[in-house]
């Protein structure tokens, strides 16, 4: 049985982050070694030895860089905390309020061991980060950490602890 929203004021935070840098960066590395690529070959452009392999190699890549992991869509209110990725919203996810443990404001910071960007999923952990620097942390009650990129996210731990009728400390 589904928690209904409770009744009276209360806020629902929306945010969206893209990472137009990386977009731009990553399109740029995958287009233009396949492009060269297929102006050097001598065959014809249908020609499996021509430019349609290494063109639509490129339109593939490009094609799956857009539809998934280089934004992210973050709501947070009475309803829990949904999050999207992508283009088509996919992979997405909603936490119900109930399940969260502790909201927070983390600095996420790339290291030598683990890269900050795209949905990655661990056993104890999932992240939804399109970059660095702050950065919503939900703990949940089960002990997993889940860490999404947000535009403001103290503005999303505020809609939240609002929404668990709990004062933000």
């Amino acid at each position: 049985m589904a928690a209904s929203p409770p009744t009276g004021r209360y806020s629902i935070y929306t945010g969206r982050v893209t990472n137009w840098p990386l977009v731009v960066v990553l399109g740029t590395a995958l287009l233009v070694p396949l492009l060269l690529l297929g102006t050097l070959s001598r065959g014809d452009r249908l020609d499996p030895a021509g430019p349609a392999i290494p063109l639509a190699v490129a339109a593939g890549a490009l094609l799956v860089l857009v539809l998934t992991g280089l934004n992210v869509r973050t709501a947070a209110g009475p309803n829990g905390i949904t999050v999207r990725c992508g283009v088509l919203g996919r992979p997405r996810r909603t936490y119900r309020l109930a399940d969260v443990d502790r909201a927070e404001v983390i600095d996420l910071k790339p290291t030598l061991s683990r890269v900050s960007f795209g949905y990655w999923w661990t056993p104890r952990r999932t992240f939804y980060t399109v970059r660095t620097g702050p950065a919503l942390r939900l703990t949940l009650h089960n002990g997993r950490s889940v860490t999404i990129t947000v535009p403001d996210p103290l503005a999303a731990i505020t809609a939240i602890h609002e929404a668990k009728g709990q004062p933000r400390t």
